[in-house]
């Protein structure tokens, strides 16, 4: 996507945002929140096990379940976004699905590189 949809696609977003339509996400954020916080956690117990010199496969083992969850919600943020976002803008049509499709498509390569 080039710099001109890329702006124009955020343009379009924030105004949808601006016109008091939630995020996908929104309907559930207090839910995100408090996993996001789960996660947080873990990342702090990671940072425990270090500063009492735990076994490295032990902290290797937490590593992977603070990984999975990260993916976890990740996935599950972006299906909101599919739902929401990507399915508005098809509602819409023009130029602003293909823009949508790209930047969901984008996101998805992120995750899989990760």
């Amino acid at each position: 996507m080039g710099t001109r949809e890329t702006v124009a696609v955020h343009e379009a977003h924030d105004a949808h945002a601006e016109g008091g339509g939630p995020h996908g996400y929104s309907k559930d954020k207090e839910a995100h929140l408090k996993r996001l916080r789960r996660i947080e956690g873990q990342v702090r117990g990671l940072q425990r096990l270090v500063e009492e010199d735990t076994y490295c496969i032990d902290i290797l083992t937490q590593v992977s379940a603070s990984t999975k969850a990260l993916q976890s919600f990740a996935l599950r943020l972006l299906e909101e976004h599919l739902r929401h976002c990507v399915a508005r803008a098809a509602e819409q049509g023009g130029p602003e699905i293909d823009a949508k499709v790209e930047e969901a498509t984008a996101a998805i390569a992120r995750l899989l590189r990760t």
